[in-house]
């Protein structure tokens, strides 16, 4: 035998011992790692990490929660040419090789051999689904040869297309973006039906390196991996010359479009996180959970409007307190590294921050980072006298120049068309406003008093700069806003609105304090015996003192808590007359709302609906039935445990009566009085006969309310500073919350008819003497109409005796008409 030979069989017999010796340890590898892989089938199961989602009751997205973006697609919804260009980039010989690729693995190999890692992986996209659902991203070998063997039993237990789709859902493309349909909207603000081919091959770019080929990050290395796609494309014969040339002269569009919210609603949001996480734990921001929330989309808009209307006109009554920073203008070259360093302050409430440039005579010259350069007249800067204190302001300015100075960093309001020439209908430098962030802060709250669904909700000025939840977390002072529970009280009593008490000086010595009470009404002025109804419209405070004297401190708060109100924080003493005890907003929102719904109670809600990641409703909030007169049975009956899932779910909930129908009726006349005649006049403004409500101001005007309803909506508003202290001598509830409460119900109540209390029986309309306040006998003079309890009526005047007046009935009349 030739050595030739002799030396083939020697090389032979090695090549054939190291094939079977690398068979052999693979069929080990095989054996060993086998029985801990993953059942394919649960494939078939996965549930893809998918964000809580929560929408308005109008199906506007308000919020979305959680790492990963993602909105699944089936694979019949992604376009052709969308999968062309993934299988270009990834996987061209997808639909012939049977899970594993021999070229790419032995690339893979080499890479080990020679540089101690793998780089470019060789993954099939059947290996990529198989990492992605069961393995770890570690690039090892131990986890590669897993990745091999999960990837044959893919392929063969489930279809080519069945892969596909997993993995249109399952891949990470950079930004938050599992998913192709979440990359579509992340990058271009669109759906994958609406890419042009560019951008597709610009998302099949990303799965290689997320990060390194990102249009964002790095859009001239994701230009180069893009275009090398159209390439591939066009040598596999997916695209022709025309698309190609036409896709490759395309620049890159891509840009970032965070989630598409549709409603401002961030306090609303977290409070629905807050709830679906104590549900569920932290599987809510994984498992695709939705929640829809009571709020209406209008009101919550007319609401978050409202609300930093009033917080900004009481700043600009206050004066400008200067610029945020002052910067050295001769350490920039130029305009551009402005724009880069105003890049590190953020927008808040649409107030985005500029640097002064120029100064002219009737205006300044500031840049911004988005919107360049921006004019900012002196009429917008009149308002911004020099802040001294809560009572005190500098000059009127005379010019930019008294204001700002070159260098100064504001923050300017800038509407979203800008101005145009009429000659030519070119955009001009667009004009902006100065403005600042207020320090005061407020909230808005709005249910609807027969079922206690929260229609819009406000914690503050901006959820970006404080997530402080003043709506729902604050207790404050009420102020005056407390007295129409005690007045309902005194009404339930027996007290009539036609009862005297005297308005006059009084004094209250307690061992406990440093010195004696003397409490005051706001004007410093007496008005001696006085009826309630006119108490309650002038906010005299002395005869809410001596009225809670009457009445009894301990049977006010057992009303109160009769009510369904929080009793514990409130004072025993007689300052619980002018509202000493805290409560929230919501708290006193919804006292309101009891009085406006007649006199049931109220259990506020936001959640309408939590639907789980199968689509199956999770919770349903309940039905609410008011009820007059439940008996236990009834109520028993009514509050049926319906279970939705393995918690016990009411589909019904029952609002008992809480109060007299009588007594509530007479109050909501008594408090319509405080719009028409009182300190809530200016809200006369809307044009409406069927709003009601009280102002409230505390001690050093420190907390502003005021709080109102009509038949269809019950709504508060509170300005105060969350450290409190003075909000100034001239700002009262009618100046501050007023008009934040005002210009909300204007718009919420736009185009609804009106909505007032029907009469209830038993309530009859007769002639009094304002003075007495007893009843006169018709053709006396300045008698006027009051409304009583029948059971509860003034006797007829002794010259009346035996005669029954006709015109002294339930005539419909108004109680303060004169006679």
């Amino acid at each position: 035998m030739s050595r030739i030979l002799i030396s083939f069989n020697a090389v032979f017999r090695f090549l054939l011992a190291c094939f079977a010796g690398v068979v052999l340890v693979m069929a080990a590898f095989y054996l060993y790692l086998q029985p801990g892989l993953p059942g394919v089938e649960q494939l078939r199961d996965i549930r893809l990490q998918t964000p809580l989602r929560v929408y308005s009751q109008d199906n506007q997205l308000i919020a979305e929660f959680g790492e990963m973006r993602r909105t699944p697609l089936a694979l019949s919804q992604v376009p052709e040419r969308q999968v062309q260009a993934f299988l270009a980039a990834e996987d061209s010989r997808f639909a012939s090789h049977h899970g594993v690729d021999i070229r790419g693995l032995a690339r893979a190999v080499v890479e080990l051999a020679s540089t101690g890692s793998i780089q470019s992986g060789g993954s099939t996209i059947t290996m990529q689904v198989a990492k992605n659902f069961f393995l770890t991203r570690d690039r090892t070998f131990l986890r590669k040869f897993n990745e091999i063997l999960l990837a044959l039993q893919i392929e063969r237990e489930i279809s080519k297309d069945e892969i596909l789709e997993l993995y249109f859902n399952k891949i990470y493309l950079g930004n938050r973006a599992y998913g192709l349909s979440s990359a579509a909207s992340v990058y271009y603000g669109s759906s994958p039906d609406d890419l042009t081919l560019a951008q597709m091959a610009m998302i099949a770019g990303l799965p290689k390196a997320p990060s390194a080929y990102n249009p964002l990050a790095n859009p001239s290395r994701a230009l180069a991996r893009r275009n090398w796609i159209l390439g591939r494309m066009l040598d596999l014969e997916y695209i022709n010359a025309d698309e190609y040339r036409e896709a490759l002269a395309e620049p890159v569009t891509a840009r970032y479009h965070g989630p598409e919210v549709e409603l401002e609603a961030p306090y609303v949001a977290e409070m629905a996180r807050e709830e679906v996480f104590r549900r569920v734990g932290a599987n809510a921001y994984t498992d695709g959970y939705q929640v829809t929330v009571t709020v209406d989309s209008k009101r919550q808009k007319a609401a978050n409007k409202a609300l930093r209307n009033g917080l900004e006109a009481y700043d600009r009554r206050h004066g400008y307190r200067g610029p945020l920073e002052e910067w050295d203008l001769d350490d920039y070259a130029d305009i551009e590294s402005l724009q880069s360093r105003l890049g590190g302050i953020s927008t808040i409430a649409g107030l985005v921050p500029g640097v002064i440039i120029t100064l002219e005579e009737d205006h300044a010259i500031a840049v911004t980072r988005l919107f360049g350069e921006v004019r900012v007249p002196f009429e917008s800067m009149r308002w911004a006298r020099t802040y001294r204190n809560e009572n005190s302001m500098g000059p009127v300015p005379e010019s930019p120049s008294d204001v700002v100075s070159p260098g100064h960093v504001v923050r300017l309001r800038i509407p979203v068309q800008p101005v145009v020439k009429e000659a030519d209908s070119q955009p001009v430098m667009m004009e902006a406003q100065l403005l600042q962030l207020p320090d005061i802060q407020g909230s808005l709250v709005s249910l609807d008093p027969h079922t206690g669904a929260v229609q819009a909700l406000v914690g503050g000025y901006s959820f970006a700069s404080s997530n402080f939840n003043r709506a729902t977390q604050a207790s404050r002072q009420t102020g005056s806003a407390f007295k129409p529970l005690l007045f309902l009280a005194a009404l339930e009593q027996g007290k009539t609105a036609a009862s005297l008490v005297n308005d006059a000086p009084i004094v209250f010595e307690d061992d406990e304090l440093e010195s004696a009470w003397r409490p005051q009404n706001v004007s410093g002025r007496f008005g001696g015996p006085t009826t309630l109804r006119e108490a309650l419209y002038q906010s005299r405070n002395l005869v809410a003192v001596r009225l809670l004297r009457e009445v009894g401190i301990n049977y006010t708060l057992n009303y109160v808590g009769q009510l369904g109100l929080d009793r514990s924080t409130l004072p025993r003493d007689l300052s619980l007359s002018l509202g000493s005890g805290p409560m929230t907003p919501m708290e006193l929102t919804r006292a309101y709302a009891i009085i406006a719904n007649g006199g049931y109670a109220v259990e506020p809600y936001l959640i309408e609906r939590i639907q789980g990641p199968d689509e199956e409703p999770l919770f349903v909030a309940p039905e609410t039935v008011l009820c007059n007169a439940c008996l236990d049975d009834e109520k028993e009956l009514l509050e049926h445990i319906m279970p939705l899932d393995s918690r016990d779910l009411k589909p019904r909930r029952v609002m008992p009566r809480v109060a007299d129908e009588r007594s509530v009726y007479i109050l909501h006349s008594m408090l319509q009085d405080v719009i028409t005649r009182g300190t809530g006049r200016r809200a006369q403004a809307l044009g409406r006969d069927d709003l009601a409500g009280k102002t409230g101001t505390t001690n050093d005007q420190r907390d502003t309310w005021f709080a109102g309803f009509n038949g269809s909506i019950a709504s508060s508003a509170w300005v105060g500073f969350d450290q409190p202290r003075t909000l100034g001598r001239r700002e009262f509830g009618g100046v501050t919350a007023l008009p934040i409460w005002q210009q909300y119900m204007g718009e919420a109540l736009a185009g609804t008819e009106s909505s007032l209390m029907p009469q209830p029986p038993g309530i009859v309309t007769l002639r009094i003497d304002p003075e007495s306040g007893k009843r006169v006998s018709s053709g006396t003079r300045n008698a006027r109409f009051e409304l009583f309890r029948s059971d509860n009526a003034p006797e007829e005047p002794a010259e009346n005796e035996g005669r029954q007046d006709s015109q002294d009935q339930d005539d419909g009349m108004h109680p303060q008409q004169l006679f």
